[in-house]
């Protein structure tokens, strides 16, 4: 079951277009006064802004706009493409200052509108030929939006809908959306106690006990990994002065998003970023080329600013974990250090099973540093690196930062939604201004090349990923609690369910007795409602022959073994960090 990208067909992308005008022709027929803003594809699907006046759309006002929509489709009009001047579309939209301001900013000549029966919209197109093939459509919420996205601005309505080609497209996409919901890691973080927000901290989630439990397995995961690939470990202050930012070029151009504070009457910032940090490591001591690779990594905490209305469970907050690797190498290592990046990242990925892909961020056309022979070289290397390393990659041309090209690893889940997480930047910037030097073999100074480097990218944010990813049913390696075991009467058989908890725990598990006077059934659902990867039952059986009868959650077999058996086969289990099939 996977949800549908809209972006990733062209095809889909025309439908769902020509679907939003539809959109806006019903809402045009029920509410006379409309005027609209824009109507754009999305990854979702599509969505229109529009102000209604003193109307407020409800989820009763949508069932009377898709009402009004399957009307018009059944009806069935050509959608009709014609060049105007712009004269002509001034006078066409006049009575709607928003479309009037997208007109102003569009060059004679180049504008063109869309008609379809009375309603006639300004658009570059592309657009389906009829109405009648706009027949299998959903529209899935609505919300208010900023004109512009600018808080100064009035509120407009914003509509989000989706549109295939077939009932069957639709239908299952919309079973997707319904499992994705239930999928939603605010849910399930508040139903199986991993975090909490607070109005006394928006935008920094708390982490609760089960939380720590799982951030603690991810964050020892990659010591473990970092450790054998003989990364060394730092921890960078979490407030520096301003004269390191403006060194690095943050207090320029990224201030607004920064925390600053006075102490000392000095101007001083939370880090929005660790690579500074990592910079003053390097300068600790004099470096030579056989040094090189030099690999230091932090798990460092970061403060950015960001709107109150963008925050967004564990997926968009205000202060997270980066899990930060700066690479310093010479131009000639740049590929071998590249591909042992995405060997690292295959290992760590694989575990959890998120397939990726790679693409390729090159030279923009202007305002780079560095020549344009440093950059193909670059590039080259980032590229070779991919093919060595046997990974396929698309090439996002222009898209790379000023100081440096970068490759992006963009993760897809259990419902084929794509995450970017990983990312492996080559920076030719930051070493320089920083005075960063190695000794090469000719005994001269040479300024060191600079990778940044992430897996996890934020660990909140991969937390939450992989809480969808997994629907809470976490591998046993991962999952805060284990084990619970159920006695089948909580007096009779509480002795020997005890002596089980005490072997798990010697083995290193994490186990819990539920010995409750509740019934059998009912203590069994509550294990699997909380997503406890394995219910054990014992009774008078299982006490008298040293077995335990093993259910694994969502499962409706059990399975009856002896104790010893179980717990090595849940040794193994987690040791090589089994994957359940979910």
């Amino acid at each position: 079951m996977e949800l549908i990208n809209v972006l990733e067909d062209e095809h889909l992308k025309t439908l769902n277009h020509s679907a939003a005008h539809m959109m806006a022709q019903a809402v045009k027929r029920l509410y006379p006064q409309a005027k609209f803003w824009v109507g754009p594809v999305i990854a979702e699907g599509f969505y229109y802004d529009m102000d209604l006046g003193d109307v407020s759309l409800n989820e009763d006002d949508l069932a009377r706009i898709e009402k009004e929509m399957k009307k018009i489709a059944k009806d069935g009009k050509r959608i009709v493409r014609r060049k105007v001047t712009k004269d002509e579309a001034i006078e066409m939209f006049k009575d709607d200052l928003y479309k009037e301001d997208l007109i102003k900013d569009l060059e004679d000549g180049t504008i063109t509108v869309y008609s379809q029966g009375e309603f006639t919209d300004l658009c570059r197109g592309p657009h389906v030929d009829s109405v009648k093939e706009l027949k299998n459509f959903k529209l899935l919420k609505h919300s208010g939006a900023y004109w512009k996205g600018d808080a100064n601005n009035k509120m407009l309505q914003r509509v989000y809908g989706i549109a295939f080609d077939t009932k069957e497209q639709l239908e299952n996409h919309l079973a997707a959306l319904e499992e994705a919901k239930k999928r939603d890691h605010k849910k399930l973080g508040r139903e199986m106690g991993l975090f909490t927000v607070s109005e006394y901290a928006p935008g920094m989630p708390i982490f609760l006990p089960n939380g720590m439990i799982l951030r603690n397995l991810l964050e020892n995961y990659w010591y473990e990994v970092h450790t054998k690939d003989n990364y060394q470990f730092i921890k960078t202050p979490i407030i520096m002065s301003r004269e390191l930012w403006e060194t690095s070029g943050h207090w320029d151009h990224y201030r607004e998003n920064m925390y600053t504070t006075k102490v000392d009457e000095r101007d001083f910032a939370i880090k929005p970023m660790n690579c500074p940090g990592a910079l003053l490591v390097y300068n600790t001591e004099l470096h030579s080329y056989k040094d090189l690779p030099l690999r230091i990594a932090e798990l460092g905490q970061v403060h950015r600013h960001e709107a109150s209305g963008a925050l967004n469970g564990l997926f968009r907050v205000r202060t997270f974990t980066q899990d930060d690797a700066h690479l310093f190498v010479t131009p000639d290592q740049i590929e071998s250090e590249v591909k042992n990046v995405l060997s690292l990242i295959d290992e760590m990925y694989g575990v959890f099973g998120l397939p990726y892909s790679i693409e390729l961020s090159t030279r923009p056309e202007t305002g780079y540093i560095g020549s344009e022979e440093i950059w193909e070289q670059s590039e080259q290397a980032l590229a070779n690196a991919c093919v060595h390393a046997g990974k396929e990659y698309e090439v996002n041309p222009g898209d790379g930062a000023f100081y440096g090209p970068k490759l992006d690893i963009h993760i897809k889940d259990s419902l084929g939604r794509d995450w970017q997480c990983g990312t492996i930047q080559l920076d030719m910037n930051l070493p320089e201004r920083f005075g960063c030097t190695y000794v090469d073999r000719d005994g001269s100074k040479k300024t060191p090349l600079m990778l940044h480097r992430v897996v996890y990218g934020s660990i909140e944010r991969f937390i939450g990923i992989l809480i969808e990813h997994f629907g809470g049913h976490f591998p046993l390696w991962l999952a805060p609690q284990q084990f619970v075991i159920i006695p089948v009467h909580h007096e009779k058989h509480l002795a020997y369910a005890n002596e089980v908890r005490d072997t798990l725990e010697k083995a290193g598990m994490r186990v819990k007795v539920d010995a409750r006077n509740e019934k059998l059934g009912y203590r069994v659902r509550e294990a699997q409602i909380k997503k406890i990867p394995y219910q054990i039952v014992v009774g008078q059986g299982e006490s008298e022959n040293a077995t335990v009868t093993i259910r694994q959650n969502g499962k409706k077999d059990s399975v009856t073994m002896p104790l010893d058996e179980a717990v090595e086969r849940f040794k193994n289990e987690v040791e090589t960090k089994c994957l359940f099939e979910n």
